[in-house]
């Protein structure tokens, strides 16, 4: 499954429409303006919440948490920082884990889960400027999941970046 993202700094108040390849929509991502923290909604075309994405309070380092129906699903935060890359992990909710490492901020990374590819953002294969792709590599790989770790880390990256 291959989804297109338009790329812009990602704003508490931007509503944005994720795409399938052939340009129909599949997800909205609802920023929650006014709030205490950063909130994003995942919804789907009838607009049922499908992910809430939530800057996690009195964390010791940023960290976003992942919510389905009410009840966690993930917590996001950085994993730790090399010259090349940037790492994040995602504590999932039964105990496992995703690793998402890769140049965030050039749209180049990959979500994976022990060591195997689920999900690859990217603007290599795209001809759309100012676009990127998530590009969901397995089929049992849950897609709202793993959207909104991309959202979440971007908007994570681009918050970091904004206060440095």
């Amino acid at each position: 499954m291959k989804l297109l993202v338009r790329d812009r700094i990602l704003g508490i108040g931007d509503d944005y429409w994720i795409e399938d390849e052939h340009g129909r929509k599949v997800f909205l991502v609802d920023g929650k303006a006014m709030r205490l923290r950063d909130t994003f909604e995942l919804k789907d075309l009838d607009g049922t919440v499908l992910v809430r994405i939530r800057q996690k309070m009195l964390a010791l380092r940023e960290t976003m948490t992942l919510e389905r129906d009410g009840e966690p699903l993930a917590k996001i935060h950085r994993k730790f920082l090399s010259l090349l890359r940037n790492h994040f992990r995602v504590d999932l909710a039964d105990g496992s884990e995703l690793d998402v490492s890769g140049k965030i901020m050039d749209r180049e990374f990959a979500v994976e889960y022990d060591g195997e590819l689920l999900a690859d953002i990217s603007r290599r294969w795209l001809h759309v400027r100012d676009t990127y792709g998530v590009e969901i590599v397995r089929d049992d790989a849950d897609p709202a999941l793993l959207v909104a770790v991309a959202v979440a880390v971007i908007h994570m990256s681009e918050k970091e970046r904004e206060e440095h």
